[in-house]
């Protein structure tokens, strides 16, 4: 479904992109650091046709900003891909480099904020400043039924995205929210390192959270 995105927007940003001074500025210390790092913008992975969009938070240090493939190399990662895999929504094999033969069907992964910050967390201005290439990737997927959130930055950038009331939309893990664009999000804890590891998400958890994005991307069809 459309959203009220500028369709001239490109879905994906530059590398390079330089908006936001305190993402820059980290990139070019990651530069000096990793110098063999991708450090740049990250865009999006998957299957242009998907029913679900995955939306995370953004890249991780040792994690995205290194591969240059969403939620490819962390712990965070590692348990997405998994449960992924569980649902039938892989193909090929994961060896956590773009270049792998490893495939998303019918889901794309992205992030809410497409480079790295400084301790994983952006800035409700920086959120902001990555919003056009949000509504402009949902845009880009003709056949989109559904934003699976995970965390609730992931799932208030949606609501702001679509400029609707964030009281009207609480996050909570596995809520399914039916927005009035026809679009459903669901909402899932985010599969961070810290969550996995204090048990707050577990596989089995994640693994429910998705089989609801997975029915709802049936019945709105």
């Amino acid at each position: 479904m459309p959203s009220p995105a500028n369709k001239k927007h490109p879905a994906e940003p530059d590398p390079g992109c330089n908006q936001c001074p305190r993402l820059v500025a980290f990139r070019q210390a990651n530069i000096k650091r990793h110098p063999d790092y991708y450090n740049g913008a990250v865009t999006s992975f998957g299957d242009d046709g998907a029913g679900i969009l995955i939306l995370g938070l953004a890249p991780g240090l040792q994690g995205a900003n290194k591969t240059g493939r969403p939620f490819t190399g962390d712990l965070s990662g590692e348990l997405l891909f998994k449960c992924l895999e569980t649902m039938g929504w892989t193909g090929g094999t994961n060896e956590n480099r773009p270049d792998d033969s490893f495939v998303l069907r019918n889901v794309m992964l992205t992030n809410a904020v497409r480079c790295v910050p400084p301790e994983n967390k952006p800035t409700t201005e920086e959120v902001l400043k990555c919003r056009p290439y949000l509504m402009a990737r949902i845009d880009a997927l003709p056949r989109l039924r559904v934003i699976f959130a995970l965390g609730k930055v992931a799932h208030d950038a949606t609501i702001r995205a679509f400029f609707l009331k964030l009281a009207e939309y609480k996050f909570a893990h596995n809520a399914r929210h039916s927005l009035p664009n026809g679009l459903t999000l669901v909402d899932s804890y985010h599969c961070s390192r810290y969550n996995v590891n204090t048990g707050r998400l577990t596989e089995n958890m994640l693994l429910d959270a998705m089989r609801g994005a997975q029915q709802a991307n049936i019945e709105d069809r």
